[in-house]
């Protein structure tokens, strides 16, 4: 009942590690898909190796957390080694689904790294839209539609036969301008909503942000409704399949995503209030819904809010 597909990509059920969390391993990715998930989403890494800021670079606030790691990353070398890690089925045999975010300051290094990793995941996930990543990467490149155009166009380019997805930030004004914008360069996917802000923390008995880089990206449930809405605006102008993100906490979560137009979701933030049990416990309110309220299938879910 909960198998779908996206990009041709079959699924398992529509539960996805979000980038970012718990994604830095090929054991931690592995104890996600032995978990329930239908796949992964790697952490964001980049061409050459990358310290990020110091700590603290997350702080907990209502509604979710704010984060400034600053894309740290190992550099494709190191991270391939845990890409051939990744086991291709789970402990219940079933095949699993890895998708590596990348990121880079320009087009060169966005189509290198597709063509040193294509032969080791199942889609490739553009991480253009980092609210808190360190100079020249991040939100600042998903906040130009001709940028944005460029680099999924010289991803494409490669000829790589597998999926790009192109995660797209909501800190726009028009995020539609920027999703055709990635659609009319080949992108095969959207991935709707990185993270909002950047937002901060002030420790007041200290004076000054908690955050070492002052401030950062905010994930949890509270961004929820923004997401929502972008993926019903995606859903409504794009003719390309959209992965939801942003909040999602419960099988209710879920629904809301898939009725306003995703056909798969992720999640991220939760997982530190649930643990890795989420997704188990997820995907059996997801059954239960749809057997309750005689849905199939994911497919009959998928932008059912848009329905006259």
């Amino acid at each position: 009942m909960l198998k779908t597909e996206i990009c041709g990509v079959e699924l398992e059920n529509p539960l996805i590690l979000a980038a970012g969390i718990m994604g830095s391993t090929a054991s931690s990715l592995n104890w996600i898909l032995d978990s329930g998930a239908g796949g992964v989403v790697t952490k964001s890494f980049s061409k050459e190796a990358n310290t990020g800021y110091k700590n603290p670079s997350t702080v907990e606030v209502e509604g979710g957390i704010i984060n400034a790691i600053g894309l740290s990353s190992p550099g494709v070398d190191n991270f391939k080694e845990e890409l051939k890690l990744i086991n291709k089925t789970n402990k219940d045999n079933r095949k699993n689904v890895a998708i590596a975010s990348i990121y880079g300051s320009n087009p060169e290094e966005f189509s290198y790294l597709v063509k040193e990793i294509e032969n080791f995941v199942d889609m490739i996930e553009l991480n253009v839209s980092c609210p808190h990543a360190m100079s020249g990467c991040g939100a600042t490149i998903g906040q130009d539609p001709n940028l944005t155009y460029e680099i999924v166009k010289a991803s494409k380019k490669t000829k790589t036969t597998v999926p790009i997805i192109a995660k797209l930030t909501p800190n726009v004004t028009d995020l539609v301008e920027i999703a055709l914008a990635a659609e009319k360069a080949g992108a095969d996917a959207l991935t709707l909503i990185n993270s909002l802000g950047p937002g901060m923390k002030i420790d007041i008995n200290a004076r000054k942000p908690i955050l070492s880089n002052k401030f950062g990206g905010m994930s949890g449930p509270a961004i929820k409704p923004i997401a929502i809405k972008s993926v019903y605006d995606g859903y409504e102008n794009c003719n390309i399949p959209i992965m939801g993100v942003g909040g999602i906490a419960n099988h209710e979560d879920v629904v809301e995503f898939l009725f306003a137009g995703a056909s798969a979701t992720q999640i991220g933030t939760s997982i530190m209030y649930e643990g890795v049990e989420i997704f188990s416990k997820i995907a059996k309110g997801l059954e239960i819904f749809m057997a309750q309220n005689g849905f199939n299938s994911i497919d009959e879910m998928v932008g059912y809010a848009h329905k006259d």
